[in-house]
């Protein structure tokens, strides 16, 4: 495996690429779930580049940026086993020499929704990093995890709208055997808190098999007085209006503690 820190050594190691290259994008602090998204790009592409970078575009004030878990040498131990070619592992200073960029990818209306809403400014920095990724790498196909199912479609809207040469694929979130979704933030749980956590799962698939999905949800988390819900919502698969019947998804995010968890799960409406 080759690991690149800067742009020159990124450059050199994907002239060298063979075949089909797959991306994954993550923050590092790797767990199953990005091992998985790994496992989806060895099967299908010749070459597999991971790139690991805490992007501090998309932190507000106040938010994790200093605490966010980094754990290179671990994630680049789990890189190898899952067959990464190429590892991208840069600082702030490469990803942005010149500084805060002061154009910035505009996510439109959609980008003020949902997290956007309640993390103002937060797909700016993501499609804007993640645009300078693909630019980077040059992928023929991208893999993220539906776990972060808002910023999936909004990267496959950017691709989309963009005209960017890049097939993006979305891997089902990976779950604990309890249930609850794997993020590198449930480190930050207590063990009282990761039971609490529990809650956005249980009403996920609770909520999923009643006739009136958000009632049901919003009902569960009444139960579980130590978390604190910031929005749960059902949307269609696109994450347009509700659908009266037939495919949609239910979407949420809640505080446990000092820690924002979000989650989402498929729904068909009969």
């Amino acid at each position: 495996m080759i690991v690149a820190e800067t742009r020159e050594q990124l450059a050199v190691a994907r002239a060298g690429a063979r075949g089909a290259v797959a991306v994954v994008m993550t923050m590092g602090a790797l767990h199953e779930g990005h091992a998985e998204l790994l496992r989806a790009a060895r099967a299908e592409a010749d070459t597999v580049l991971l790139t690991i970078f805490v992007n501090p575009l998309q932190f507000a004030p106040g938010e994790d940026f200093e605490r966010y878990p980094r754990t290179v040498e671990a994630d680049l131990a789990i890189a190898e086993r899952a067959g990464v070619d190429i590892a991208f592992t840069p600082t702030p200073e490469i990803m942005y020499p010149q500084g805060a960029p002061a154009v910035r990818v505009d996510p439109g209306p959609a980008g003020n929704e949902l997290e956007g809403a309640s993390r103002p400014g937060f797909f700016h920095g993501v499609l804007t990093v993640v645009n300078k990724l693909f630019q980077l790498t040059r992928p023929d196909v991208a893999y993220f995890g539906e776990k972060d199912y808002q910023q999936l479609g909004m990267i496959r809207a950017m691709v989309r709208d963009f005209d960017l040469p890049i097939v993006v694929r979305g891997v089902p979130t990976v779950r604990e055997p309890d249930g609850l979704a794997l993020s590198s933030r449930n480190r930050y749980l207590a063990p009282a808190e990761r039971q609490a956590a529990l809650v956005l799962s249980r009403a996920l698939t609770k909520a999923a098999r009643s006739e009136d999905p958000v009632a049901v949800g919003i009902a569960e988390f009444a139960t579980e007085p130590e978390v604190k819900l910031d929005y749960f919502v059902l949307t269609d698969p696109m994450l347009g209006p509700a659908p009266a019947h037939g495919p949609g998804r239910l979407l949420t995010a809640a505080w446990v503690g000092g820690t924002r968890l979000i989650d989402n799960i498929a729904v068909d409406l009969p």
